[in-house]
């Protein structure tokens, strides 16, 4: 799991200059010097009221819903139309992120929205039965959880996202409102692109999160709520995640947070004392198989690792032939904490593998060693009891003190970063061209059956003139004849409304949209907006009753 950062409106800061395409500052965090910019929007508070998520029926699967229900349901469309803050228009949805991180909220705080991967495709789906979301993703790893919607209404989707992250983790909305950031749009596209770059990690140009993001592709992929645009912004975040590793030096010499992890205890241990400490890792996953490569680089020769199945130690031992490696399973954890001076904890664990009780029951540590017990614990959920770091021969790190680590060559790493984020405009700019550009295929799609209706018609008015025995050759060249004619007047519309093919700009194809739409009136009262909400409201009735 990737350490990474964030943005959040509630953290006070130095002000920056504005964001790409956005009105809301660009400060950098007042803990991390070389930390990517955060965009602060400020929103105006939310109004929340408890109760379900969705105006759906809550008595069950045998419940009726009355006709007083649906109206009430329904109202709730009518109540958005005619809202000041947040009236519908024929614009596109937003791209909405709504999260935590490193920057904005605290780790224990962060473990309790923490999403097992196995879960995101089932949140998806949670998500996207939400009125106001369209397509979603989720985006958690050790430092950040993140969610991504594509919503109808800017306003009601985060009211909703928020309410959903409330259920689902306990905390109340009040003290999410306190931590979370939100960005939209070009912001959100930004936010992403940094993310996948690694410029938004609490280690600049860590590469771990950009294999986190394709993982979310790969999970998400078979969720019916990871739609076009949000698949198409995470695909597009690999592409600049690769992009930025391979025409910068930005990973050049940057540090894992597994790697944090070991300098830290280097810096912590007694001067000469790294190279005799009893090192324990507990787990053999991505994390614990990075700590283990990065203490063998650091000159440590053996330890002892701690797994469910020996199948992962084994690999690892024999990549690693040269180190004494031994292998001890889970249930002999403690016995192998006792022997250890330093402990690291990296496991997917919901629950703490180490408590206060059991840690004070310990051996005490060599004098050589400063007689404290380190434990290094970069997991979320934390898999130390905070409790443990009261006791006096113990010390307790995890993930947020790993600051200290990454705060070198704080010059270095702006250079770095100013370089990946010339790269990112430039692709946060391709991204929303192509965005906008899928706003004309409803357009097309309408115009070409406005003239198949006209088509159709006309040919069967010539065909009930001329009598009922007319051979099919004839009928056949009719309507090909028709056909082509209505294909031919239609070539040049169609080409001036797609974004492929020519270099013609964006601005003028979605000049050419709104013509078209106002020569044949293919525009109708009731915004696409509108009637996607309608019937994401009639869905959820039918699914209660």
């Amino acid at each position: 799991m990737a350490v990474s950062g964030g943005y959040a409106a509630s953290v006070t800061v130095p002000a920056s200059k504005p964001k790409l395409g956005s009105s809301s500052t660009h400060t950098p965090s007042s803990t991390l010097p070389f930390s990517v910019p955060f965009r602060c929007r400020r929103l105006k508070p939310l109004v929340y009221r408890t109760g379900s998520l969705n105006p759906r029926c809550d008595g069950g699967p045998n419940s009726l819903v009355t006709s007083e229900e649906k109206r009430s349901s329904l109202s709730a469309l009518e109540l958005l139309k005619t809202s000041a803050a947040d009236r519908y228009t024929k614009q596109s949805s937003s791209i909405v992120v709504i999260g935590l991180n490193i920057h904005t909220a605290p780790v224990e705080v962060r473990e309790k929205f923490a999403i097992a991967e196995s879960d995101w495709p089932r949140a998806i789906n949670e998500l996207c039965s939400l009125n106001h979301i369209e397509e979603a993703a989720v985006l958690s790893t050790c430092n950040r959880i993140e969610i991504y919607v594509l919503a109808l209404s800017q306003t009601r989707g985060v009211k909703e996202v928020t309410e959903w992250m409330s259920k689902t983790s306990g905390v109340p909305i009040p003290e999410i409102s306190q931590h979370r950031f939100l960005l939209h749009d070009m912001d959100a596209i930004q936010h992403l692109f940094e993310v996948s770059a690694g410029l938004d990690s609490l280690v600049l140009g860590e590469g771990q999160i950009l294999a986190q993001v394709k993982q979310v592709v790969k999970t998400s992929q078979g969720a019916s709520g990871f739609g076009k645009k949000i698949s198409g912004l995470f695909k597009h975040a690999i592409t600049v995640g690769k992009r930025v590793r391979s025409e910068t030096n930005i990973s050049t010499g940057s540090v894992s947070v597994s790697s944090a992890a070991v300098e830290l205890v280097q810096m912590k241990l007694p001067e000469n004392s790294y190279a005799t400490a009893r090192v324990l890792v507990v787990g053999a996953g991505k994390m614990g198989k990075l700590v283990i490569k990065h203490l063998v680089a650091k000159g440590c020769r053996q330890m002892v690792v701690v797994n469910r199945t020996e199948d992962k130690v084994a690999a690892i031992c024999e990549e690693l032939k040269d180190v004494k490696i031994a292998y001890r399973p889970l249930s002999e954890i403690l016995a192998c904490a006792s022997q250890a001076d330093v402990v690291f904890t990296c496991t997917a664990s919901d629950a703490p593998l180490f408590s206060k009780d059991n840690v004070q029951a310990l051996p005490p540590v060599s004098d050589q060693l400063g007689g404290q017990r380190l434990f290094v614990d970069i997991s979320v959920p934390r898999n130390v009891e905070p409790s443990v770091s009261d006791l006096e021969a113990t010390n307790v790190y995890n993930v947020d003190d790993l600051k200290e680590v990454v705060a070198a060559n704080k010059e270095d790493r702006l250079r770095k970063k100013l370089e990946a984020l010339a790269i990112i405009n430039d692709e946060v700019k391709q991204f929303e061209a192509w965005k906008n550009s899928l706003e004309t295929v409803p357009t097309i799609k309408k115009l070409r059956a406005y003239a198949e209706r006209i088509r159709a018609s006309e040919v069967d008015k010539c065909l009930s003139k001329m009598g009922n025995d007319i051979p099919k050759d004839q009928k056949k060249a009719i309507y090909d004849l028709s056909l082509g004619i209505m294909n031919k007047l239609l070539h040049g519309p169609m080409e001036h409304l797609r974004c492929d093919g020519d270099n013609r700009p964006l601005s003028e194809i979605l000049d050419n949209m709104h013509a078209l739409n106002r020569i044949f009136g293919l525009d109708t009262d009731t915004s696409l907006l509108e009637e996607k909400v309608r019937a994401k409201l009639e869905q959820n009735q039918k699914q209660a009753s």
